[in-house]
């Protein structure tokens, strides 16, 4: 990314434009840490099925800017403790996580391999305050550890919306929010998920739209408040949760 030749500085300038345009501004530190964070996610890439993107630049819009989207819906200067569902390859947790480094930041991921990136990832990126669970959300939101204890619960194209309420709000103290990252279909699944969230003690959606830079991409992030704690019902049985949706 920081090569010397025409297309690599046009790249850099890109990156940094789209960053001023959301607010946020990297030291060398941070920057660096982005880079590696490519550079790890290609070399695992090679050897286990992390993502289908890997040109450079489209990692860098695709994955990292997309994620930090969200910081345009809420303000994670503020935030203690951030929970992402679903991690996969830190997507959105750890890039937030890089601009934010004062968070509390645990990843969910049911695939040993995917944490097995991520332990390596979050050293390679010298990452404090980082736990990384290998554990199915509908367990992990059954232990008291976790359960209505984080300021944010956060996640990315994992499941259908009125699945994903299920896995993520029982996370999220009261007061707290969920926030979800959703492509175009994102307005009729959240109408469909309304009476899970309500079972879950959520409030209404706030919705927020964006278009990816280069391919214009549609991106649609909701925020969710947490009116009070899980009920005790909640999370069902996984093959309840997705045979039988709430709502």
């Amino acid at each position: 990314m920081l090569a010397g030749n025409g297309k690599a500085v046009a790249f850099v300038k890109d990156w940094e434009k789209w960053l001023k345009e959301i607010d946020l501004f990297l030291d060398d530190g941070q920057k660096e840490q982005f880079q590696r964070y490519y550079d790890t996610l290609i070399t695992w890439n090679k050897k286990m099925n992390l993502t289908g993107i890997t040109g450079e630049k489209e990692v860098y819009e695709k994955h990292f800017y997309d994620s930090l989207l969200a910081t345009c819906c809420y303000p994670f200067k503020d935030v203690h403790s951030l929970i992402d569902i679903g991690g996969g390859a830190g997507f959105p947790g750890v890039p937030l996580k890089i601009c934010f480094p004062h968070i509390q930041l645990t990843v969910i991921d049911a695939t040993k391999k995917r944490i097995q990136f991520l332990e390596h990832l979050a050293d390679q990126l010298s990452l404090e305050n980082i736990n990384l669970l290998h554990m199915r959300a509908e367990d992990a939101a059954r232990d008291e550890r976790y359960r209505d204890s984080h300021d944010v619960s956060i996640a990315r194209a994992v499941a259908k919306m009125p699945v994903l309420a299920e896995l993520c709000l029982p996370f999220v103290r009261k007061n707290g929010v969920w926030i979800a990252l959703k492509g175009k279909a994102g307005d009729e699944e959240t109408e469909m998920a309304m009476p899970a969230i309500r079972a879950l003690n959520g409030g209404e959606a706030d919705e927020h739209y964006f278009e990816l830079p280069t391919e214009a991409s549609d991106r649609h992030i909701y925020v969710f408040g947490k009116q009070g704690n899980t009920p005790r019902s909640y999370p069902r049985k996984p093959a309840t949760i997705k045979k039988k949706p709430l709502g």
